[in-house]
């Protein structure tokens, strides 16, 4: 149970918040209460640790084992040129810093690895995973399900981007996407580039479903994916169903993600 009490910097801090018969003073003790884990602080990270941390989400983990280089800052918007050569969790860190003293940032100057990821998550209550390769997608799906943590996933590319939100019973990740495409089949940002706006967009949403999960208010994303295309500004929309045979997320399936190999297509062996 949260503590209900707010100092008056809160209560001035979060009046928006407050007067939202949605949120008000409980809902807002609950995000001060909350515990969110980042995966990643780039382009997807700055606007969720941003907006999380304006929101007052009391503890914010961020985890990142990259530096800043020059050509993050078109995207990258906690970071600046200062920053460059610096650990990105170190950056944000002090961005959060001095955003909202209420946070208490946990960095985490690691990259997620099957080792790793069940202790990374295990302290909090949720995830949101910015990470930009096809095995950490499948390596976070796939903890985060095992362990029952909910967590918000997004992609993006060029002009296009993708979100959704699995509440770690199922669908998952899997669901949609039973294996990686072979590698080298796809390209990405570094490759073929993204519109700088675009993780602004698919961030705010995967920090509002993190909001959302933490204030238990409104309908996520669990269950439905979401499209959106910036060049023809539009979003679509698509329902996710439990696949009876996937290997995550139904009973009979692995037990840990030990279980997988997280190389090329990360698929699940049949046996």
């Amino acid at each position: 149970m949260a503590d209900l009490s707010l100092d008056p910097e809160q209560l001035d801090r979060y009046s928006r918040h407050i007067i939202m018969d949605e949120v008000g003073p409980e809902g807002q003790a609950e995000l001060l209460d909350s515990r969110v884990l980042c995966l990643g602080a780039g382009g997807l990270g700055s606007p969720v640790i941003q907006y999380l941390a304006a929101a007052g989400v009391g503890t914010l983990g961020i985890a990142d084992d990259d530096v800043v280089e020059r050509s993050n800052l078109q995207r990258q918007v906690i970071h600046a040129d200062a920053d460059v050569g610096r650990p990105k969790v170190e950056s944000a860190r002090e961005y959060v810093e001095r955003l909202n003293p209420d946070v208490t940032v946990e960095p985490h100057e690691t990259r997620v690895t099957t080792e790793n990821v069940e202790d990374l998550i295990a302290d909090y209550d949720i995830v949101v995973d910015g990470s930009d390769n096809f095995a950490t997608r499948y390596l976070v799906n796939d903890a985060c399900t095992l362990a029952g943590v909910p967590f918000a996933h997004g992609a993006i590319l060029r002009f296009e981007g993708q979100v959704a939100t699995f509440d770690g019973e199922g669908p998952c990740y899997r669901c949609i996407f039973p294996e990686a495409p072979e590698p080298g089949t796809v390209p990405d940002c570094a490759t073929a580039g993204v519109l700088g706006v675009l993780p602004g967009v698919v961030g705010t949403i995967q920090a509002t479903e993190a909001i959302k999960l933490a204030l238990a208010y409104g309908e996520t994303l669990a269950g439905r994916f979401l499209f959106y295309d910036a060049a023809d500004m539009t979003f679509r929309e698509i329902p996710v169903e439990q696949r009876p045979d996937c290997p995550v997320c139904t009973e009979g399936g692995i037990e840990s993600v030990h279980d997988v190999d997280y190389t090329d297509t990360c698929a699940v062996d049949a046996d």
